[in-house]
């Protein structure tokens, strides 16, 4: 251990009672509850700033996909964004009968059905950066830069490593 990694580690160290050595900053919570209330947090943060643009919770996953490669399948959506393809489709339609979307077939391959952004999706791309940008603000005032960069790696992690369990369910 490194004598910073050491110094870092007795400033949040306190003794209790019995002269051992406490963590001050030890959170007693299980790493998948916080994160998960962490997830839900966001997900409600972010659906109230989007509420005025009309797109529910999930509707701007899809956007920012469409956004970044317009044209894709309705499978492609859904194994990319993590979701069953019924889902996707109920997604789909709803956001078709919204005007955000719209499904065609493609120029080369006929038997393929695309999704693409409409005007009023495309033009919704800003606002959904926004809203996303103002929770990623809140969420992290008070972090420094490294700070963020540090934890979105470590949560990027955490991710890889549920996705390659063997035991995956």
């Amino acid at each position: 251990m490194s004598k910073k990694d050491k110094s870092d580690k007795d400033k949040g160290e306190k003794k209790n009672k019995g002269g051992k050595k406490k963590d001050a900053g030890a959170v007693s919570v299980p790493l998948t509850v916080l994160v998960t209330q962490l997830a839900r947090t966001l997900r409600t943060r972010l659906s109230h700033n989007l509420a005025d643009s009309g797109l529910y919770a999930g509707q701007d996953g899809v956007m920012q996909l469409l956004g970044e490669e317009d044209g894709i399948t309705p499978g492609a959506l859904a194994q990319r964004l993590g979701v069953k393809a019924p889902t996707m489709t109920r997604t789909i339609g709803r956001m078709e009968a919204q005007g955000f979307v719209m499904r065609r077939a493609d120029d080369k391959d006929a038997r393929l059905t695309k999704v693409y952004l409409t005007e009023e999706g495309r033009n919704s791309i800003e606002r959904i950066a926004g809203a996303a940008d103002d929770c990623e603000r809140v969420a992290t005032k008070g972090l420094s830069g490294k700070e963020v960069k540090v934890l979105a790696r470590l949560l990027v992690t955490v991710e890889e490593n549920l996705r390659n369990d063997p035991e995956r369910r």
